[in-house]
């Protein structure tokens, strides 16, 4: 059986008490500022992604798999691969709905809500950013991407950033929590793949690493 629901999107997880709590200080001195601030977060993060992979009822690894694929790969943080973008928004009547391929072989439509444009490591890169068509929620971009390490030190296929929207036009693009999509752990997930304009001809070294693979 393929589970079409959008998994796509990532995982709810109730990252943010526990990045509050790892931040707030143990005897009400302040939270910290800095970046053993942003390290502690995405630990936060992380930590509470593997602990709704190991138990969530929704987990999408199968529960004979959850010990070799957890915890979950990852570069180290580094703070280097978060740079501001400007998304170029398209005129919404000429926003054009792009059939994605997916994973197990549907199609999955999506419109091109613009183009995020901004500079890593010196290079100056474009994304596009989607939306679902027809999706009466549109406050969160859809980001796939590949780079130079998909398929050897990241997930083949490429892999997720969501953002939400802004009222400005102006995002942060933080690769350190690019994820994988769900048919990494489980092939009975449909997963779009990044379209062509959105593979990047650099090696995006942050974010979550290729998976571990069970025994069988």
């Amino acid at each position: 059986m393929v589970v079409r629901r959008r998994r796509w999107r990532g995982v709810a997880v109730p990252c943010t008490l526990l990045a509050v709590e790892l931040l707030a200080g143990a005897c009400g001195g302040g939270a910290k500022t800095g970046p053993e601030a942003y390290t502690g977060a995405l630990a936060a993060e992380r930590a509470a992604k593997d602990e709704h992979f190991r138990t969530g009822a929704d987990s999408p690894i199968p529960a004979g798999d959850r010990a070799a694929f957890l915890p979950l790969r990852y570069f180290p943080p580094d703070e280097s691969w978060s740079v501001p973008a400007s998304l170029d928004p398209a005129d919404r009547s000429l926003q054009p709905v792009v059939d994605m391929p997916t994973s197990t072989g549907e199609r999955r439509r999506m419109r091109r809500v613009g183009v995020l444009r901004f500079t890593l490591k010196g290079q100056r890169l474009d994304l596009s950013a989607f939306v679902e068509a027809g999706a009466p929620d549109t406050n969160r971009l859809f980001v796939p991407f590949a780079d130079l390490t998909s398929g050897t030190e990241t997930y083949g296929p490429g892999r997720y950033l969501d953002l939400d929207r802004t009222a400005t036009g102006i995002y942060v693009i933080d690769f350190n929590r690019a994820y994988n999509p769900y048919c990494a752990y489980n092939a009975k997930y449909d997963c779009p793949y990044p379209p062509a304009e959105n593979r990047l001809a650099i090696a995006v070294h942050a974010g979550e690493r290729v998976p571990a693979r069970p025994a069988h």
